[in-house]
Formats: structure tokens, C-alpha cells, sequence
């Protein structure tokens, strides 16, 4: 799992139309919130993104560019987008997972699979990261908000 206070990898996802997404082309213009669902059908998961598009207008005024990145192939990952009306990109792996590029592995016996969030600030610095086995535990909106909060600081 990455680490707070270093520099972010320049990921490289891809989008539900097909676009690349790098990280890195953030860099100088937004932060970076990225939430790591557990998987699409996790109804956990699912009250986790319904939560950031109520902060979305918070967020978005400070900056902060939303993505949600899911373990399921692009042709799921747009289904449920649309079906849930998630109004932020939805990310998918190019090659494995996007869970994978950060360091959230499939945990008990490999059938689990970890989530998480994670805030780059504007200058690639990861300024929040946090990861759970259990879905429960998996969106520190506290921890989040004290980054965004930190990020205003800073500004």
C-alpha cells in the first residue's frame, strides 16, 4: 500500500469509455481522490460512493478531482456507473486491477479483495492513503476530510 507523505507512482488506468487516465496528468492543476471499491456488487461499497457524490460540491471546491476505481473489466465497470448514476470517472486496470498498481491485494486466502482511498495533492505528494480487508472499514471519510482540510492549508 503506498504511503503518506510519498511521491505518488504516475498510475495508468483506464477510464469506462476507453480513455487513459495518468495520474500524473493532475499534477499542477488537482488533487487526486481515488476510493477503491471492493467490487461493484458490495452493497458496503456502494453506500461509500453514494456518500462522496453528497461531498462531490465540497470536494470539487477544493479541488479535488473524484475518481472511483473498480476491480470488475471496463464493459461492468460502465454498467454499474450508469445504472447508479455515478457522476465521477470509473476506473478499471489495464492490466490487472487498479487495486493491484497501489498495493491492495486479494486478502484470506485470496478471495477477498482489499479496498481503500487514497488524496494526492496537486503536486503528487500522497497526502491520504488507507486500505481495509473488510469493506466496513474501507472509506476513512474522517481521514479524507482531515486531508482535504490539510490541503487548504497548504494552498
Amino acid at each position: 500500500m503506498l504511503t503518506t507523505g510519498s511521491p505518488a507512482p504516475d498510475v495508468v488506468l483506464e477510464d469506462t469509455d476507453g480513455r487513459t487516465v495518468h495520474l500524473s496528468d493532475y499534477r499542477g492543476s488537482h488533487a487526486v481522490l481515488i476510493y477503491f471499491m471492493r467490487s461493484t456488487s458490495c452493497p458496503i461499497c456502494n453506500r461509500h460512493v453514494q456518500d462522496l457524490i453528497r461531498c462531490r460540491d465540497e470536494l470539487a471546491a477544493d479541488n479535488v478531482q473524484v475518481f472511483v476505481a473498480v476491480p470488475e473489466d471496463r464493459q461492468e465497470a460502465a454498467a454499474w456507473k450508469a445504472k447508479r448514476q455515478v457522476p465521477f470517472p470509473v476506473l478499471t486496470g489495464r492490466r490487472g486491477t487498479p487495486h493491484e498498481m497501489i498495493g491492495l491485494s486479494r486478502k484470506v486466502f485470496g478471495s477477498m479483495q482489499q479496498s481503500g482511498d487514497i488524496l494526492i495533492d496537486s503536486q503528487g505528494i500522497i497526502r491520504h492513503a488507507h486500505g481495509a480487508t473488510m469493506p466496513t472499514s474501507s472509506y476513512d471519510k474522517k481521514g479524507i476530510m482531515a486531508a482535504v482540510q490539510g490541503l487548504r492549508a497548504h494552498a
